[in-house]
């Protein structure tokens, strides 16, 4: 697991499961709530799924503060790339990414968050949210997603 620049943060942890199946839990939007501390999930707007430019509206909690996003895919390649940018309105929040690289047995799984907020919408969303230092916040909710999903995964 590695950290980046204060904007930009990513994870990896080495999963005994097929590239196809880890993408397919994390494209999975109703589900991804099982594995992540913030994101309780979400759902397909339009009835679209994991393809380039469908929206999707994610649910998020952290206590008793709850929020919702709204995010389009920008890659959506089984087995390899699941990415999407979330949006608050028209400010732009985040680019989210998970890659997906077999090696052997297992896969390589990493996930990308690039902080996308502009000076404004930093200080509004640490109000709202209440997470001043988000990139460190971040690491820490993403490596906790990354070892649920290892768990869901291994498990079967």
């Amino acid at each position: 697991m590695s950290a980046m620049a204060d904007n930009q943060v990513e994870v990896s942890t080495e999963i005994r499961a097929d590239a196809g199946k880890l993408y397919d839990m994390v494209a999975d939007l109703a589900n991804m709530g099982q594995w992540s501390p913030e994101a309780q999930g979400g759902r397909w707007l339009g009835g679209g799924g994991p393809e380039v430019g469908a929206k999707f509206l994610g649910r998020n909690r952290r206590g008793w503060r709850r929020w919702v996003t709204v995010a389009k895919v920008t890659d959506a390649d089984r087995g390899k790339r699941f990415a999407f940018t979330v949006t608050s309105g028209p400010l732009k929040v985040a680019e989210w990414a998970y890659d997906f690289s077999a090696t052997g047995g297992s896969t390589k799984v990493t996930e990308t968050w690039v902080d996308q907020r502009s000076p404004f919408m930093h200080r509004l969303s640490d109000l709202v949210i209440g997470v001043p230092e988000r990139g460190d916040h971040n690491r820490k909710n993403m490596e906790a997603t990354l070892e649920a999903l290892k768990r869901s995964a291994e498990a079967g």
